[in-house]
Parts: structure tokens; C-alpha cells; sequence
């Protein structure tokens, strides 16, 4: 490691304000260190670097000496020589007395470093449970998008949270499955620097589908070493992954591709038939005028059998095995094909433009068959859901600080667009994925969205007050391809969100929050169009009050009371398409949180979540809401760097919770415990991973249905489920060079 160096360089003409230091942080490759905190020793002012690393420090004179503390590196004491320094930190291992809580809506991002420095990611799945109180169920032979579960929401596959890579995003509007449809399977875990995430309805630049919340992901700009590994484990399972560093280590540009391929059968009695490829390529250049510029090129393909959800009767009865399947010829196969160029350009020390525009091809099959032989008792009832997908769009943000007074000001103005064109999305009744017995909906649909925000912040010492406004134009077009006359069916409709926050910050130890909004998310055009544009963007009311508070230097609890109210809506069923009105929801809980170190090698995290879901307007007794998470939990002991050992046991604990809206049916908790050990050895990397190491039988994802078998007079309704993986033992071996 390199010592902590000066080097003298002119970053901007120098300021009128012989008092304010300006300069810029960066890390021993050159890169610029977002979040480094910094404080003047002698009058106490203090400052935090922006994307840029660039910082400007008030009441700081030739001669001070600023503190400098950064998640990762190493301390630093820094004397100022200069009006314009940069300061280069050391890289070290994680320590969570360096974290600082910063006086920002999104403090709890911190939550989110903390956890990927402790326990990094190694599936795509366990990317989304990075965000605490987030749980996922995969209930389709692996190639389908999970299904999501927060804060009170049976999110299906993505209805109430808005998911992004690199400010691309991952929902799909209007999608052939079910609304806001999030595969987000075409991310390497390997290449996420950074978990952004928000819950609630409180952030002006997070739109459609952000009312339970968002979560954003951003992908490297750079790896520093090239490496290739192997996975094989039970089941019949193999991963190959590749990490391929293409210009080494220069100072102003990185280049790099990542490859992923997986293979698996799964648990069942009849094979999965898995397999995913996913390839990435990324460059990114920092230019002369200090503007950091990225494209981006992904492929991503994936085909799989499934055995579907089995009924419980069959079960207990014995006339099949938990992992066995009533009709096994469901799955499908799914592609994505991704561009995104990103630009950040300072315009002065107090000025930057954040932008990226991006391209997505997409195409989507899908056989399931939920109810057997219910609808057709001859040829069962399997369906066929298929699209085709263009997607385009752009983002922009405007970031300017400036002071009013003695106030401190930031305003961020943001717009763009995103517009989606599919063909032929289709619903059919097949048999044997071969036949299409009849087309149910048939058609192509257009879908644009276009918007923009005004946020601010106003900070009156140790109070930041936050009102936003966002404003929403959607145009929906709809052509049913299954009607004689050719039609377009359109409608248009605005959304205005304002939003409220405050954050009062005691210290850096210590902050306190109040947060309100109102957010939506857009229902699929298929239900706008048939119902005339009436309710087809239903908003959401939300509020949260909480804490961040580090009482010891190794210890951040947080914790929040929050309340979220989602008006009437319309929904449409893409399993039958059909529309389903959905009434008045509540939700209301509290969340605890803490991260402890214990010493330098050692961390304890633990989450706590319990909600409060009932519909408004349905009699007490008829007003659970399927499916709602009711109490939930997550925690882990994990340990870093012990004479080239880490690893860590996890667990999670999902209550049971009721499947229908009388609760007479219940889904189901579990209590599943994973665990993962590595051992570092020069450039070679050895593990081993076990999944369930208590070999719990438990319900991934399970439903109240009502099916009827080929032998059946009469339908039944009970639970309908997909069993969770068994003990599940995998071993890999990762080469650097």
C-alpha cells in the first residue's frame, strides 16, 4: 500500500474566499472518493466529497489540519498547503467506527456499504436482500423474475418497488406476466459497487412503481485484478464466472468484461433443465475537464423447465413427493439486451450534470398452470404468456449548491422519458407449450412516460428541510389484435407527487428523521384503456419517522414508525387476463436495525420488521390482505481476513401470514439458516457454501388457489406451493491475475 501522498495540482481558479479550501479525494488508483468526510481540527468545520471527490471546507486557512475518514481507508491527518490539494487515502480493511452519518434522505445507505463490505453478494438473488426487510421467492423453475416481498406488500414481481441498474430500469411496464415485472438476473453479482435504496414514497427522483420503495444498483467502473472461477454443487449445478481487466490499472480510463454462465437441474423430480449466460462489457473514462463518462453493453439469455406450485392435498395424501409436480411442462425462456451510456460533468465548483441514456431488447415466453384442469378438464389449463419489448429512455439531473443567507441550499432538477413498444404481447391456452388451443389477448401495446422534479434541500444548522415536486405525463396505446377492426385505444393522464422530508442531525453519531410523500404506480394499459383512464395511476400516501444512532463507535441502530396508504385501483390478472378491482389499503409497522463490529475481523447484523396490512373498505374478518409479510426478520455473524479465512452463517425468519382474506388459510413461515466459508491463498480462492444447513422443509412461494385434478369431481381451494431448496452444497475456486 502506498503512503498517503500530496500532489499539488490546480482544480479550479481560485476563489474570492480566502477561507474556503477546495480540493479533491481520491483513492491510490485514482479514483475519486465519494463520502469522504472531513474535518478542520482547528475551527471544526467540516465537509463530505461529492461524486467527483471534490470537496469545498469553510472557515479553512493555509496551515489547518483536516481530518479525513472514508469507509475502507485508512485515516488520515492532512495539513493544508495549498488553496487547491489533493489528498489521496490508503486503502484498509472495513471499519465501522469510520462511518459517518451524513445529513441526507438517503443516510441509510450506509446500511447497505456496510453489509456488501461484510457480506459480499454471490448470487443475483441475494442482491435484492441486501435491502433489510426485503425477502424474494422463486417459484418457477429459476428463469422468472422472484417474487417480492416489503414492508407489507405481496409485491408480486415488482408492482411497488422501482428497481434500476446504472439509472436503466428493470421494471417492465405493462409486462405480458404481471405489471412491473423486475428480472433482474441479467446482473452479474460480482461487478455491484453500490446498493442505493429507499423505502416509502419520499424521493423525488424515483417514479412509477416507488411506493413500497426503490432500490438502485450501480455496476464498477473498474476492477482492479482479472480473475475466472468455478462453482459445482449439488443438484447437478455448475457456475462459471469471469472478471477480465482489459487496460490494467491507468489513471483516467477502465475497461472490463464480465461473463456468467450457470447450470442446474434444482431439488425436483423432474430436472430444471436451468441454464443462464450472462456477458457485460463496461467502459469508463475520466476526461480533462474532470467529466466521468461510461457505456455500458450487456447480453443476457436464460431457458428453464419447471414442475409449477403443487397442492398441498397431493402432499398428504403421498401421491407425490414435496418436490414432485402435477404438470411439468411449465418454464419458459427470457433475453435481455442492454446499452447505457452515463455521464457526470461538473460545470463548476458548485455545479454538476448527472445523465444517461439507455436501450433495452427484450423478449419474454412463459408456460404455467396454476389450476390444472379446473377451466378445460381435457386438455388442462396451461397458459402461454409472450412478448417482445423495445424499451428507450433517458435521465437527467441538474445538481447545484449555493447559500441563501447563512442557509445552505442544494437544488437538483431532473427530467427525462422512457417509452416501451411491444408486439404481439400475448395470453394463450396451450397444451404441451406446443398447441394453442385459444388466444385470450393478443396485441401491441405503446407506452411513454415522461416526467420531471424539482428537490431541495435548505440547511438551517443542524436542520435540512427537503420539499420536492414531481410531475408524471403518461400516454398508454393499446391495438387488440383479437377484434376484426383495426383500433387504437389511448389515453393520456398526470400525476403530480409532492414530497416533505425532514432530517435533523444532533451530530454525526446521531440523526433523527420525518418523512412524507405521495408517490404511484401506473397500472398496465390493457386495464387503462378498458377502463377509460378512471384510477389508472393510484396514488400512494406515506410518512416515516426514525433514527439513525451510532451510541458507540461500533454500534449503528436504526430504527422507524411508518404508515402507508394506497388508493383504489384496478389491476389486471395477466395469468387470466382479466381486471380485478382492488380497493383502500393501509399498512403501518416499525423497523429495527443494528450493525455491531465486534472487533477488526468480527460483525453482527440483525433486522426486525412488523407490519400492519388490512384493506379499508372490506368488514373486519374479510380484510387481511393475501400474502402481506406480518413479522420478518434477518441477521448474520460474518468474519472477515482471519489468516486468509471469511465467511459467515445467516438466517431468515418469515412468519406465517394469511393467503386469503378471511385468513381461514395460511401460508406457511420458515426459518432458514445458510452458511459460507473461504479461504484466500496467494491469487487462489477456495469456498464452500451451504444453502438451508439445517435441511428445513419449508415453502418458498405458496398461494390459495383453487384447482381441480384430472380425477377430481370437485375444485378444492388450499395452498398451492413450490417447496424451498433443500440442503444445498456447493463448492467454488476463484483464480486472480
Amino acid at each position: 500500500m502506498k503512503n498517503i501522498i500530496l500532489v499539488m495540482i490546480t482544480l479550479f481558479g481560485l476563489s474570492s474566499y480566502g477561507q474556503i479550501q477546495k480540493g479533491k479525494v481520491l483513492d491510490s488508483d485514482g479514483n475519486p472518493v465519494e463520502n469522504a468526510y472531513l474535518v478542520n481540527i482547528n475551527s471544526e468545520s467540516h465537509a463530505h466529497t461529492n461524486e467527483f471527490g471534490l470537496f469545498s471546507l469553510d472557515k479553512t486557512v493555509l496551515g489547518d489540519v483536516i481530518k479525513i475518514t472514508a469507509l475502507g481507508y485508512k485515516k488520515s491527518n492532512f495539513t493544508i498547503v495549498s488553496s487547491d490539494d489533493t489528498i489521496i487515502l490508503e486503502d484498509d480493511i472495513f471499519r465501522l467506527n469510520e462511518i459517518v452519518i451524513q445529513p441526507k434522505l438517503s443516510a441509510m445507505n450506509v446500511i447497505s456499504k456496510i453489509d456488501l463490505q461484510t457480506t459480499p453478494v454471490n448470487s443475483s438473488q441475494e442482491i435484492l436482500r441486501k435491502v433489510p426487510g426485503l425477502f424474494i421467492g422463486q417459484h418457477a423453475g429459476g428463469g422468472k423474475a422472484e417474487q417480492i416481498f416489503l414492508r407489507g406488500f405481496d409485491i408480486d414481481h415488482g408492482t411497488d418497488i422501482a428497481i434500476s441498474v446504472d439509472g436503466m430500469p428493470v421494471n417492465m411496464v405493462s409486462h405480458a406476466h404481471g405489471q412491473g415485472y423486475a428480472d433482474l438476473h441479467f446482473v452479474i453479482p460480482e461487478i455491484v459497487e453500490k446498493i442505493d435504496f429507499g423505502k416509502g414514497t419520499y424521493y423525488a427522483n424515483k417514479g412509477d412503481f416507488a411506493t413500497a420503495g426503490y432500490v438502485a444498483f450501480q455496476t464498477k467502473d473498474k476492477i482492479e485484478k482479472s480473475s475466472i472461477g468455478l462453482e459445482i454443487g449439488q443438484f447437478n449445478t455448475m457456475r462459471t464466472v469471469g472478471l477480465f481487466n482489459l487496460l490494467g490499472n491507468q489513471k483516467t480510463q477502465s475497461a472490463y468484461i464480465a461473463t456468467e454462465y450457470i447450470l442446474t437441474d434444482g431439488p425436483f423430480d423432474s430436472p430444471q433443465n436451468f441454464n443462464r449466460i450472462n456477458l457485460l462489457g463496461k467502459y469508463s473514462a475520466i476526461l480533462n475537464d474532470n467529466s466521468k463518462f461510461s457505456i455500458l453493453a450487456s447480453r443476457f439469455s436464460s431457458k428453464w423447465d419447471a414442475s409449477g406450485q403443487i397442492p398441498q392435498r397431493l402432499i398428504d395424501n403421498g401421491t407425490i413427493s414435496r418436490f414432485g409436480s402435477v404438470d411439468d411442462t411449465e418454464g419458459g425462456n427470457t433475453s435481455r439486451t442492454n446499452f447505457n451510456a452515463s455521464l457526470i460533468k461538473p460545470i463548476d465548483e458548485n455545479t454538476f450534470l448527472k445523465a444517461n441514456a439507455f436501450y433495452s431488447k427484450y423478449q419474454f415466453e412463459l408456460y404455467s398452470n396454476f389450476t390444472f384442469f379446473l377451466e378445460d378438464p381435457i386438455n388442462g389449463d396451461q397458459i402461454k404468456q409472450k412478448e417482445n419489448r423495445d424499451i428507450y429512455g433517458m435521465n437527467a439531473e441538474l445538481n447545484k449548491k449555493t447559500k441563501l443567507n447563512d442557509v445552505d441550499v442544494l437544488l437538483q432538477f431532473g427530467g427525462g422519458f422512457r417509452a416501451d413498444a411491444t408486439k404481439d404481447t400475448e395470453l394463450s391456452h396451450t397444451l404441451n407449450r406446443r398447441t394453442v388451443l385459444e388466444n385470450i389477448k393478443l396485441g401491441d401495446i405503446d407506452e411513454s412516460n415522461l416526467f420531471t422534479y424539482l428537490n431541495s434541500e435548505f440547511t438551517f444548522g443542524k436542520l435540512m428541510i427537503n420539499p420536492a415536486i414531481r410531475l408524471d405525463y403518461f400516454k398508454f396505446n393499446y391495438q387488440d389484435k383479437l377484434t376484426t377492426d383495426y383500433k387504437t385505444q389511448s389515453e393520456s393522464k398526470v400525476k403530480f407527487s409532492p414530497k416533505l422530508n425532514f432530517i435533523y442531525s444532533q451530530n454525526n453519531n446521531l440523526q433523527f428523521f420525518i418523512k412524507s410523500g405521495m408517490g404511484f404506480h401506473s397500472n398496465d394499459a390493457r386495464v387503462v384503456v378498458q377502463n377509460s383512464g378512471k384510477q389508472i395511476l393510484p396514488t400512494a400516501i406515506g410518512t416515516d419517522i426514525g433514527t439513525i444512532w451510532k451510541p458507540f463507535p461500533k454500534l449503528i441502530v436504526n430504527s422507524a414508525l411508518w404508515y402507508l396508504f394506497l388508493e383504489q385501483e384496478f389491476v389486471y390478472v395477466g395469468d387470466a387476463g382479466i381486471i380485478e378491482p382492488s380497493g383502500k389499503s393501509k399498512r403501518m409497522g416499525a423497523e429495527f436495525g443494528l450493525r455491531y463490529q465486534l472487533n477488526d475481523w468480527l460483525y453482527f447484523d440483525a433486522d426486525a420488521n412488523y407490519t400492519y396490512a388490512r384493506s379499508i373498505d372490506e368488514p373486519k374478518g374479510q380484510d387481511y390482505i393475501p400474502l402481506a409479510p406480518d413479522f420478518t426478520t434477518t441477521g448474520g455473524l460474518s468474519f472477515q481476513k482471519v489468516n486468509g479465512f471469511s465467511g459467515g452463517i445467516r438466517y431468515r425468519y418469515l412468519k406465517n401470514r394469511p393467503a386469503n382474506e378471511d385468513n381461514s388459510i395460511v401460508a406457511k413461515g420458515y426459518f432458514i439458516s445458510d452458511l459460507n466459508i473461504n479461504y484466500q491463498y496467494k491469487n487462489v480462492n477456495f469456498g464452500i457454501s451451504v444453502e438451508n444447513i439445517f435441511d428445513t422443509a419449508w415453502n418458498e412461494t405458496q398461494f390459495a388457489t383453487e384447482s381441480r385434478l384430472q380425477n377430481e369431481p370437485e375444485s378444492v381451494e388450499e395452498i398451492h406451493f413450490t417447496p424451498g431448496t433443500p440442503f444445498f452444497m456447493k463448492g467454488k475456486i476463484i483464480y486472480t491475475f
